[in-house]
């Protein structure tokens, strides 16, 4: 059966309504009405080499996601899903042996240079498909910790009829993080909330259950909240699962959409021996996998700061796919919490022994994996998240050298900003609304 009901119980609907409401009137989860499966009577191509960022990486995904991306939109033509592909997946993902057993999944090469372009540019092209003669603007409400909003604002960027209002912690992102989403201007409207992540995350959550609101500016939402952002992101977990047969996948945790679309692609078909969850000092996820009751926390500022997270939303959907289960889904996920002193260590370590440079987020994850006890025919693919570039403050003092910087993200320094700056409150968000809408 297909369609999409939410992790609240709430009636089944099509994917364009799901996509549309983004989260569900009663305030759950879209979640697809049974997890999908990749296909058992097609074989996928055969396994190709491990690239580098020059090599036909590119290629091999393309193949692997036309093949697979029609049964995780089973509602959708397959014609609509492969143009969808072909106009969101134009980058490489690499993955590369840093160490022996240890490959790293960059996921950091599309054009703001994060993994959520997979995600963002994904949704942006499918909505363009189903919203498709809609003569009304909507608005794409968006909270971000530090790569959504970039990847976001990118993907929808121009897009007619469509406004995008992004919220982000007024001192909780890098300089690069905040200048990919306050110098685009157009269409795009970047707001600094006073407060942290978990404020942002709030008072979308909000919007979207004021009704009158939600309706007035027909909201939509970009976060890992809605279904269309996170299903597509299974498709680099079958494609790396491809290249190295049954890995142990290592992902950096915050939000958890990330580690649950993982999950979904466990579910749907992937071989992997399991996942470890690697978080920073934001650990509340982590001692819930340990075995304590789940609180919300308030979030502590790091320098991985897109993980500073003290109340995931994902997680209604983890507890969802398993039923809630909490035995389940510790069995197939561990947890690490790696602190900043041990992640900025880590860096200096690969870059010593290897050359090899990882962001913060992604030396979270790789610590994680040098303590992971794993078999000798164990591999782990650890999920880079974001190119190093973007994290300069906390990386090149540790490596004693520059990174070399992307063209596109050093031009952000000559743009001009443009934002404004708000209280973490419901009626100061919708002044803004207003605003965007005309």
């Amino acid at each position: 059966m297909s369609g999409y009901t939410t992790t609240r119980g709430g009636r089944a609907v099509p994917l364009k309504e799901a996509i549309l409401r983004g989260l569900g009137p009663e305030g759950g989860l879209y979640v697809p009405v049974a997890i999908p499966m990749l296909p058992n009577t097609e074989v996928p191509p055969a396994p190709g080499m491990l690239t580098s960022p020059d090599g036909d990486g590119c290629d091999t995904l393309l193949r692997i996601a036309k093949w697979a991306a029609p049964a995780l939109f089973p509602g959708v033509p397959r014609a609509t899903v492969t143009r969808v592909v072909e106009r969101s997946l134009t980058f490489p993902i690499p993955l590369v042996e840093v160490e022996a057993g240890r490959f790293v999944l960059e996921l950091f090469h599309g054009p703001t240079h994060a993994f959520k372009d997979v995600g963002a540019r994904f949704m942006a092209a499918l909505m363009e498909e189903v919203d498709e003669g809609e003569p009304a603007s909507r608005i794409v409400l968006v909270a971000t910790s530090g790569d959504t909003g970039g990847a976001v604002a990118d993907a929808f960027r121009g897009l007619a009829g469509t406004s995008v209002v992004v919220l982000f912690p007024v001192d909780g992102i890098s300089a690069r993080q905040r200048r990919q989403m306050t110098t685009l201007g157009e269409n795009v409207h970047a707001l600094a909330v006073r407060g942290t992540f978990d404020d942002c995350q709030r008072l979308v959550k909000e919007a979207f259950l004021s009704t009158t609101e939600s309706v007035a500016h027909r909201l939509t939402s970009a976060n890992s909240i809605n279904v269309a952002r996170l299903l597509p992101q299974i498709l680099y977990y079958v494609y790396a699962a491809h290249v190295v047969p049954r890995p142990r996948f290592v992902v950096p945790s915050g939000n958890l959409g990330n580690l649950c679309a993982g999950l979904m692609a466990m579910r749907a078909g992937v071989q992997t021996t399991g996942f470890i969850a690697a978080a920073n000092a934001n650990r509340g996820f982590i001692d819930f996998l340990n075995g304590a009751d789940f609180e919300s926390r308030a979030s502590v500022t790091t320098s991985s700061n897109a993980m500073d997270v003290g109340s995931p939303s994902n997680l209604e959907r983890l507890l969802w796919l398993y039923g809630g289960d909490a035995h389940a889904l510790r069995r197939d996920v561990t947890g690490v919490s790696v602190s900043d002193e041990s992640a900025t260590e880590c860096i200096a370590d690969v870059y010593r022994a290897t050359g090899y440079i990882l962001d913060p987020h992604s030396a979270v994850a790789y610590e994680a994996a040098r303590r992971h006890d794993a078999p000798s025919n164990e591999a782990l693919v650890i999920l880079a998240t974001a190119h190093p570039a973007k994290f300069p403050e906390s990386v090149e003092d540790v490596i004693g050298r520059a990174i070399p910087v992307p063209p596109d993200l050093a031009a952000l320094e000559h743009r001009a900003e443009r934002m404004e700056t708000i209280a973490p409150t419901l009626a100061a968000l919708l002044v803004e609304l207003e605003k965007a809408s005309t």
